[in-house]
């Protein structure tokens, strides 16, 4: 039977709905599946509360539930939201020597050749149409190139 919530009471109420609302939107800022079991959790121990549990009993089920869904949900979800993943390959890009087919001024973006395909490029030097760079890495959909040595 659920009980009657008296002034201390819904101070843990709005505490519970509090931990659930914050947990809840920094999930949904990260999206790194690890702030929402603790939503169920504080839910789980929102329940307690108005079925008359006290603090201590409502801690213990917070604790003990959010460690049982972080333990036994994330590694499921996260397997299942890997496989979404869309493997490229750009990776292999690295190293790998591009024709520049627009002029890279030192901090703005030009174009090179590699591979076949034109990407955007960036370089910390002035780089001229027809020189060859060497790609150091992948920044979003832009190749960082620089001269080779």
């Amino acid at each position: 039977m659920i009980v009657t919530l008296m002034a201390p009471e819904v101070i843990a109420v709005l505490i519970w709905v509090g931990i659930i609302l914050l947990t809840g939107a920094i999930e949904a800022a990260t999206m790194d599946l690890t702030s929402i079991w603790f939503a169920g959790g504080a839910l789980a121990a929102l329940i307690v509360l108005l079925f008359g549990g006290n603090i201590y009993i409502q801690i213990g089920v917070f604790i003990v539930v959010s460690a049982a869904l972080l333990l036994s949900l994330r590694p499921l979800f996260w397997r299942y939201l890997k496989k979404n993943d869309i493997k490229t390959n750009v990776d292999r890009l690295i190293g790998k020597i591009a024709i520049c087919t627009e002029k890279i001024a030192p901090d703005e973006h030009g174009e090179v050749k590699i591979d076949g395909k034109i990407w955007t490029a960036i370089a910390q030097e002035e780089i001229q149409v027809g020189e060859k760079v060497e790609v150091l890495a992948i920044e979003g959909v832009k190749l960082v190139v620089k001269k080779p040595e």
